[in-house]
């Protein structure tokens, strides 16, 4: 890991001719908010939700942020990811809508029908749970395993649908992994509606995706096959491909930790592209959290969440942007050592509908030919320092 992802701070590199121009929202698992900065690194907007995070917010496309908060009386508030209360506000962080229930974990997804996905810790039965492959506990220890549930909630907060992971899920084939407790059994961290109504779902502890038929619950497909570990943040791009991220962690096949970016054929699971080999092998790793995003133009955002490093990639693979994270603290110095992990990050391009106008007359100021000028010498310099 380079010097430069721990001790420098802020924007590190920008090129403003490939770069995608737009804000960046992150939510660092320190603090109790969701921060909004610009491509140079300065905060624009900042939600403070009064919980610390359960895992990430989102900004939808109404200018409200959609954020999960961590309620440390949960009764598994030690399990990770675990959060407890969904929050939406507004601009000024005004709460319009919750909803509660102590074993909310990792993910939610707001669908096109207004509704939201939740993803939910389910007691997995005796029966099933003695009989499960894998992890490193025996099947009488005392402690319950957990399984996965996703609900479908309307705006009232009524449950339309529900989906029980060990209803549908083969203990024979759904292995967890060798190297990790058997406390949570597939651990999901990700639920996407698909296009055409189905539910695509990332079991982190199984190192699969899964594709469930939202009309009887069954897999359709898994996706995997020893292929990444302990992946996160799954989404479907405009051509049908599955983007992906591939932390892998607790890598058995590969003599070198090293986590990628993979953009997969969902029909076969066949890698489409990938980023996070060769040359990038010994900079880019992530154990856990972590994300990644198409943008318009082509370019991957990405969040190395260890280290709070988000980063912007083109087709090629080529640097175009790089921030380091110095927040949630106003004051934190740019010379500080001290990593500050980002569970996720997104980047929203100056005609995202949910940005405000006063915000995005600010990008577009920031983008002018001089600005661009400015902009490539700033990045320069601090590429000089970093040592690129």
């Amino acid at each position: 890991m380079s010097v430069a992802f721990t001790s420098i701070k802020g924007t590190t590199f920008y090129n403003s001719r490939k770069a995608y121009a737009g804000f960046n929202l992150l939510t660092p698992i320190e603090g109790e908010g969701v921060w909004l900065i610009d491509m140079m690194g300065e905060l624009v907007h900042y939600w403070g939700m009064g919980y610390r995070p359960g895992c990430y917010g989102e900004l939808l496309p109404n200018g409200h942020l959609l954020y999960q908060g961590k309620i440390d009386s949960s009764p598994l508030a030690h399990l990770e990811g675990a959060g407890g209360i969904l929050l939406e506000a507004d601009w000024q962080g005004n709460v319009l809508w919750e909803y509660r229930d102590p074993y909310l974990h990792h993910a939610f997804y707001r669908m096109e029908n207004g509704n939201t996905l939740v993803l939910k810790w389910i007691v997995v039965p005796n029966g099933i749970a003695c009989n499960l492959k894998g992890g490193f506990s025996n099947c009488d220890d005392s402690e319950e395993v957990w399984s996965d549930c996703i609900q479908e909630i309307d705006p009232d907060g009524k449950v339309v649908w529900e989906w029980i992971g060990h209803d549908h899920l083969d203990p024979e084939v759904d292995e967890i992994c060798p190297l990790c407790p058997r406390t949570t059994w597939t651990h999901a961290n990700a639920c996407v509606e698909c296009p055409n109504g189905d539910i695509l779902v990332s079991f982190m502890k199984t190192n699969t995706l899964a594709i469930i038929d939202k009309k009887n619950g069954h897999v359709k497909r898994r996706l995997g096959s020893g292929e990444f570990t302990h992946q996160h943040s799954p989404n479907i791009l405009d051509n049908g491909n599955v983007l992906v991220f591939d932390n892998g962690f607790h890598e058995l096949y590969a003599p070198n930790v090293m986590s990628r970016v993979l953009e997969l054929n969902p029909n076969d699971g066949t890698i489409v592209w990938c980023f996070g080999e060769s040359n990038e092998r010994h900079l880019f790793y992530s154990s856990t959290m972590s994300s990644c995003q198409r943008l318009p133009n082509g370019n991957t955002f990405i969040c190395e969440g260890t280290w709070g490093r988000i980063f912007e990639v083109d087709q090629g693979g080529e640097l175009v942007w790089e921030f380091v994270n110095k927040f949630p603290s106003f004051d934190a110095s740019p010379t500080e050592s001290k990593s500050s992990p980002v569970y996720s990050a997104y980047r929203y391009g100056l005609d995202y509908s949910g940005l405000s106008r006063s915000i995005r007359k600010v990008g577009q100021r920031q983008i002018s030919p001089a600005a661009a000028k400015r902009d490539d010498e700033t990045a320069q310099s601090r590429s000089e320092i970093a040592g690129y």
